[in-house]
């Protein structure tokens, strides 16, 4: 059990909504910030739906009272309009929160991007980085941007790089790679990546690293 107050930023889907349950299974107090945050289909005693749009400073700043880690787990639409669309949600939002923790807020901040972010794209063949190109370029230039930003920040940070993302259940069993020579790409569920950043945030490891999550 813990008595920390967490902020799930991207709470409602994905890894976001499964780093909410298991928060709650650690104990935590979770605040569940997405843009429709009161369609979250559970209920707790722990748990504050809090509406809000990671873009807008005033709602980031409500969110963060109070509380002692922040997990941002934002996500973008897929289909085909990502492809064409420009991409700034993850830097924007990004922008936004840590000049609000480095000014008031709590210093633990633990970040989902994906493998291929980053330092971490030199890890991929050439087949892998056409093929990231082609579908996820747009969405990852600004993820480049948004590691940018965490890594010059004063916060307590660790960026979280996870492989190809699967629906499959928490094992406990994955790979934590930290140096450039060990990343691959490969599969890992969103329950155990939600599992890592949740430990994450509850700790102090990890700190200024951004490793790869893989099988």
């Amino acid at each position: 059990m813990t008595d920390k107050t967490v902020l799930i930023m991207g709470a409602s889907k994905g890894i976001g909504r499964r780093a909410v349950d298991y928060a709650l299974e650690r104990g935590c107090t979770v605040r569940a910030m997405a843009r429709g945050a009161e369609k979250i289909e559970i209920e707790h005693d722990r748990l504050e739906k809090f509406s809000g749009d990671a873009t807008e400073r005033d709602d980031v700043h409500r969110a963060l009272e109070g509380t002692d880690a922040v997990i941002l787990a934002l996500g973008v639409p897929s289909g085909p309009t990502r492809l064409m669309q420009p991409v700034t949600l993850f830097s924007r939002s990004t922008e936004i929160l840590v000049a609000q923790m480095e000014a008031n807020g709590p210093k633990r901040l633990v970040v989902v991007t994906g493998f291929g972010a980053g330092e971490s794209r030199h890890a991929m063949n050439a087949v892998e980085e056409l093929g990231h190109r082609l579908l996820l370029g747009r969405a990852y230039a600004d993820k480049d941007v948004q590691e940018e930003i965490v890594e010059r920040s004063s916060l307590d940070w660790t960026i979280v790089r996870p492989t190809i993302l699967t629906n499959g259940p928490a094992t406990g069993e994955y790979q934590v790679l930290i140096t450039p020579e060990s990343w691959r790409n490969g599969l890992i569920s969103r329950a155990d990546v939600a599992e890592f950043l949740v430990t994450r945030a509850l700790d102090r490891e990890n700190l200024h690293e951004g490793p790869v999550l893989v099988y």
